[in-house]
């Protein structure tokens, strides 16, 4: 049971304040200053092609079913 109560000890403290410390830093390195640029052209996005739509650039579909294609 010493094994136990040692890792729990370290869950409980060094482990708990490595697992916050890790969540801040990823708050932070999400939210930094510099990233407002890529998050703004995320969230706009959708609206990107909102008065023009964009031409599909796959070729056109044959309207033949494949079967009569073969004949």
């Amino acid at each position: 049971m010493e094994t136990y109560t040692a890792l729990r000890h370290f869950a409980d403290s060094w482990m708990l304040l490595a697992l916050v410390l890790f969540f801040l830093g990823v708050i932070v390195w999400v939210y930094r200053p510099s990233r407002r640029v890529i998050h703004d052209e995320a969230a706009n996005s959708i609206f990107r092609n909102e008065r023009k739509p964009v031409r599909d650039p796959r070729p056109a579909a044959d309207p033949k079913p494949a079967n009569e294609a073969r004949k």
